[in-house]
This record gives structure tokens, C-alpha cells and sequence, in this order.
């Protein structure tokens, strides 16, 4: 394979180099690789020496958030959890020198199973395996938060003391470090999260992003739990209040942003509530606070995807849009906390 078929970011050379002195024996063959869809934040790349086949994940090329992207942080959890009841891809290496590809990055399994983005995906399973795919969704969720950080090695995962409170300076850091336009509520927003702060429930292992379209499914069994880069240790209603947040939105919305909550079959978001209740035993009474911060976070992601596509260094199709859906999700955010 010729430099010149290296997908963006990724120099196949300098990889495959890399992989024989760190793991002798492992590539057996050229190497061949693919930029995956999906992926607007880390990219990446399915990789194949046409024997085996490996995931490689990296930065994005251009603005980088300082603690939005970190591999060594994606690749310790997934190791961690490889001995628990929440499936993830093996972990093959991490390369923390940023001469290699430009960046850090890891190599990770390939697992098989399809990542479900959108409700004509789901139409075309059925209601029945629909149901069954998000219930399985959810109690994988209960099954990581059921985790045991010390049991693992990731007791020091995270700083659970005040946790909510750090996440709201943090994103609002965030946000004040993509910010190049104007954007009406977004702070209004931020202030009334502050304000309205529950009392969190016992930490545990979060997630961060989890959602349908994070997690691979072959026919209804999830076989992976995938996009690591937010989890820590803190509280485990930011994740279901992210779930919740996502299966709010309809296809018919016109966002280019996952949308599998309209699918025949599909639980509502009060049955994804009432079941991680029922599951995990924690009480979920502030569940619209954690739904609207969800609404803030995503806003403040999306902004940071729309200012890297302002400056020409975001790769993919549907950029363009995603600038337009940020002021939706700050309105969407702000009517979610009308209801407490």
C-alpha cells in the first residue's frame, strides 16, 4: 500500500512500524485501513494486514479541548473492565509518543456488531428486537455502574467529591474555549444547572457518553461498549440522564445526531427510567436536572465540533449542519429544567 492511500491521520508505515517493535508477530501483512463513520470528536480507523483486523483511535486534527481527548484514559478502562460483566474490545496497545502518528493513540480488538445511529436502522430489526436491544442497552449500563472501581485497579479513576459541580466548570471551560459566536441561553442555561445542583448518589464508574450508537450490537446482544474518552468515577445518573436526553430526539427533527428513540419498539424515556431504577436500586427523582445538563454538555460539544469545521479541520460529511442544532439543544436544555 502506497503513503498515499493512508487514511487522514493515520500513516500506515510509521503503524506498522510501531506494532512490530512493540508487539513482534502481531501483523502478519501489509496493512490496510479505513476511517470509520460515525466518529465526530476521536477519529477512527479499522485496520487489516488481510489476516486479523484491529481498531486504531487518535485525536482529531485540528482544536483539541485539553482533557476531551485522552487515549491513555480510553485505554486503561478498557482493560480494567475486561474481566467484568461489561463487554469491551480488547485492548492491544497504547502508544503515548506523539511522533509516531502525530498524536497519541491506541489499538483496541475489532469486535463485530453494528452500531445503531438511527431509527430507519432500528425499523429494520423489528420492534421486538428493538425492545429487547435498548433493554440490554440499559442493563449493561446498570452493569457498569454496578462496578467496583478498587476491584478493578480504578479506584483513582476520577475525583468523586463535588463531582457535578466540576462538571459544570469544566464544560462551561469548555465552552468558553470553542466560543466564537454568539449564543443565546447557553449561560442562562449553565446558571440554572448550578443552581438547581442535586445531591449526587454514591459514585461510581461513569461512561460519560452512552448512548445506542456507542455500543456495537450483533442481532440483540451488545458485544461492546465503545468511545471511553469521558468516563470516570462520579455520578451514574449523568449517564442515564444522557440516555434519556437522546431518545428525546426524533429523526424527524432534521439533527445530525443519533436518533433511534422514534423506532417502533423503542422504550420511552420513562420506561429507560423506571427500568434503571428498578435495576440498580438508586433513586432517579432528579432525573430531568441530569437530562438538561445532558442537553448542556451536548450543546457544548457541538459547538466545539462546529468551531474545528470553522476553522477547516474537522473531516466527514454533516459538518456544515452542526452548527445550527447547538442553539436547539441549549432551548431543549432549558425547557427540561422547567420541569423540576
Amino acid at each position: 500500500m502506497s503513503d498515499s492511500d493512508d487514511p487522514p491521520g493515520l500513516d500506515l508505515g510509521r503503524l506498522r512500524a510501531h506494532l512490530e517493535r512493540e508487539r513482534p508477530g502481531l501483523v502478519a501483512g501489509e496493512l490496510r485501513a479505513e476511517l470509520l463513520e460515525g466518529g465526530r470528536s476521536n477519529l477512527t480507523y479499522r485496520v487489516t494486514d488481510g489476516t486479523s483486523r484491529w481498531v486504531v483511535r487518535r485525536p482529531p486534527l485540528g482544536h483539541v479541548l485539553a482533557t476531551a481527548h485522552d487515549m491513555a484514559r480510553e485505554h486503561r478502562v478498557i482493560s480494567a473492565l475486561a474481566p467484568t460483566a461489561v463487554p469491551v474490545p480488547g485492548a492491544v496497545l497504547l502508544c503515548e509518543d506523539p511522533d509516531v502518528l502525530g498524536a497519541p493513540f491506541y489499538v483496541m480488538e475489532f469486535v463485530p456488531g453494528v452500531p445503531y445511529r438511527t431509527e430507519r436502522q432500528l425499523r429494520g430489526i423489528g420492534p421486538e428486537a428493538t425492545r429487547r436491544a435498548v433493554l440490554t442497552l440499559i442493563d449493561t449500563l446498570v452493569d457498569l455502574h454496578a462496578v467496583d472501581p478498587d476491584a478493578v485497579g480504578l479506584g483513582d479513576f476520577g475525583r468523586p467529591q463535588g463531582f457535578l459541580d466540576r462538571q459544570l466548570r469544566r464544560w462551561g471551560k469548555q465552552l468558553d474555549a470553542s466560543r466564537s459566536r454568539e449564543l443565546p441561553g447557553v449561560d442562562e442555561l449553565h446558571t440554572a444547572l448550578g443552581r438547581a445542583l442535586p445531591a449526587p448518589p454514591a459514585a461510581t464508574i461513569v461512561h460519560g457518553d452512552y448512548r445506542l450508537d456507542n455500543v456495537l450490537m450483533d442481532g440483540t446482544r451488545l458485544t461492546a461498549v465503545l468511545d471511553w474518552e469521558m468516563s470516570t468515577l462520579g455520578d451514574p445518573l449523568t449517564d442515564l440522564g444522557l440516555l434519556v436526553m437522546y431518545t428525546e430526539q426524533r429523526a424527524t427533527d432534521g439533527l445530525p445526531a443519533p436518533t433511534t428513540g422514534g423506532a417502533p419498539g423503542h422504550p420511552s424515556p420513562a420506561e429507560i427510567v423506571r427500568r434503571y431504577a428498578e435495576r440498580s436500586g438508586r433513586d432517579v427523582a432528579a432525573v430531568d436536572w441530569y437530562t438538561a445538563f445532558a442537553y448542556f454538555k451536548l450543546a457544548v460539544i457541538l459547538e466545539g465540533i462546529h468551531y474545528r469545521w470553522t476553522l477547516g479541520r474537522t473531516l466527514g460529511a454533516g459538518f456544515d449542519r452542526i452548527g445550527e442544532v447547538v442553539p436547539v439543544f441549549i432551548d431543549r436544555g432549558l425547557r427540561t429544567l422547567d420541569r423540576l
